[in-house]
């Protein structure tokens, strides 16, 4: 059931994950969660594996929770299932491979808090994002209270959670939430031009680099400092690294490996 509910394609060093309930706009189902668990842990293993890019079959990304099943789980089921998602939040943070959100059509509730998760979100010209829990009498889950006033400060997160008000994607783009606008028609093709150019970066820089920016926001300068001072000892020791500065000094560009 979980390959049903998520694509699994390997392109190369890009690993693509589809939501794939698209009947249902693919709103989150446990099968789903669990194949994207399982996906994540498994890239981050393969080192042949550089990006991740994920996306939503059909008309859209995610509408986030299920409205259907709404209001059938107890208290217990709630708690259990929503401890899943947050494992899978908590999972893409530790991800040391940049993840690429790929957003078109709408993006509601827990399916935005999904796409900021991600290091990167890409998005269609047109497409929109709805924090959309107060509608249905709840509080945010899969993280972002925390994720979005991080992006936009606490009064715009708050008036988005508030009102739950569509939130055309360009006006997240000037907000600096949504990395890059396309056409919808190029939305694929610029995205895999995007990745494939990640792929071919230096892997551990780009993981190293990923665990610093979110650690900063909980650390301190003294400790961000210390921790950059103990992975650029490391970062010296790559093969990239050495490739890197071989390249420059050949004025050529760099082949970089990922190790």
């Amino acid at each position: 059931m979980a390959q049903q509910h998520l694509l699994i394609e390997k392109l190369g060093p890009v690993l693509s994950l589809t939501l794939n309930r698209p009947d249902s706009l693919n709103a989150f189902s446990p099968e789903m969660i669990l194949g994207l668990k399982e996906a994540l842990q498994q890239a981050q293993n393969d080192e042949d594996i550089q990006v991740i890019v994920l996306s939503g079959a059909g008309r859209s990304f995610s509408a986030g929770g299920d409205v259907k099943t709404m209001g059938q789980a107890k208290g217990l089921q709630v708690y259990e299932h929503i401890g899943k998602l947050n494992e899978l939040i908590l999972l893409m943070k530790e991800t040391e491979k940049p993840i690429i959100a790929v957003v078109h059509g709408f993006a509601a509730g827990a399916g935005v808090n999904l796409a900021l998760a991600c290091d990167l979100i890409v998005a269609a010209e047109g497409s929109k994002f709805a924090l959309s829990f107060s509608q249905v009498g709840l509080i945010s889950d899969g993280g972002g209270s925390y994720l979005l006033p991080r992006l936009i400060g606490p009064h715009l997160a708050k008036q988005f959670f508030f009102t739950a008000e569509p939130i055309p994607a360009e006006r997240l783009y000037q907000l600096g939430v949504i990395n890059y606008l396309f056409p919808l028609e190029k939305l694929h093709e610029e995205t895999t031009k995007m990745a494939l150019k990640l792929a071919h970066g230096p892997g551990k820089a780009y993981g190293k680099q990923k665990k610093l920016i979110d650690q900063a926001f909980t650390s301190t300068l003294e400790e961000i400092l210390e921790q950059e001072r103990l992975l650029q000892t490391l970062m010296v020791q790559t093969e990239d690294h050495q490739e890197g500065i071989a390249a420059f000094k050949e004025k050529r560009k760099p082949a970089f490996k990922g190790k």
